[in-house]
């Protein structure tokens, strides 16, 4: 079966922790929207396609069903492909990591967008600052302390037991993300993530990663997207 995935065209966001799982293991898949636009995905978000219908992208189509919410789809996919324990704790607390890493994601966001989605980060400026100094000196490191000490108090080496896992992918992502959207900060911050730092660089050179992130698959981050570099809000 060749997953279809479903995510807006130009940017990372959320799409790229399913990317990135997807890529990893090696699996067969379809980015549709880059192929046919964005378009394609109004019919599903509209409810004139068959299967459960997603409030938003990401979405997965596998066969006949149609999974949405970043989090849901990597915990479908992962025990699939080799990305996750097979004991049902061991798929539930990756869960509970991946739900973790949504929130910091949604707070990243916020950052910028901190009144409302709907408005441009130029109307919202002065919001954006003052939220965006709260999130790198107080939520910032208590998201990645708390990951920092998943990872150490593990095998320090990976989130979860002693394997890779589709929780490593995306706090490889997480740091990418947070470096490029506040390098001062996480340049501050780089002494007390010697783990996370570390699980990072193993991660990029996974082969099959390594080839993803030097191909024009992977898109630069930019000012589109939920990772935003604004210098004003970097402190």
């Amino acid at each position: 079966m060749r997953y279809q995935l479903y995510y807006w065209t130009g940017i990372q966001g959320r799409g790229e922790f399913v990317r990135l799982a997807l890529e990893d293991s090696g699996t067969d898949y379809l980015d549709v929207a880059r192929e046919q636009g964005d378009a394609v995905m109004m019919s599903f978000l509209r409810g004139t396609q068959p299967g459960a219908r997603p409030f938003a992208p990401p979405f997965l189509r596998a066969g006949r069903q149609v999974i949405a919410q970043t989090a849901n789809i990597l915990a479908f996919l992962a025990p699939r492909h080799g990305l996750v324990p097979a004991s049902a704790a061991s798929q539930c607390y990756a869960l509970q990591l991946q739900l973790t890493i949504s929130d910091i994601v949604a707070e990243v966001h916020d950052t910028h967008h901190p009144v409302s989605g709907e408005l441009y980060y130029a109307q919202q400026r002065a919001e954006a600052r003052k939220r965006a100094a709260a999130f790198r000196t107080q939520r910032m490191p208590k998201y990645l302390g708390y990951f920092e000490q998943i990872v150490a108090s593990n095998d320090g080496r990976h989130a979860l037991g002693r394997r890779h896992s589709y929780v490593d992918l995306s706090l490889f992502q997480l740091m990418a993300g947070l470096t490029y959207a506040f390098p001062g900060a996480m340049k501050r911050l780089k002494r007390r993530l010697p783990h996370l730092h570390a699980l990072g660089e193993r991660v990029a050179a996974r082969p099959r990663l390594a080839a993803y992130l030097a191909s024009e698959r992977r898109l630069p981050f930019n000012e589109n997207g939920i990772f935003r570099h604004y210098t004003e809000l970097d402190g």
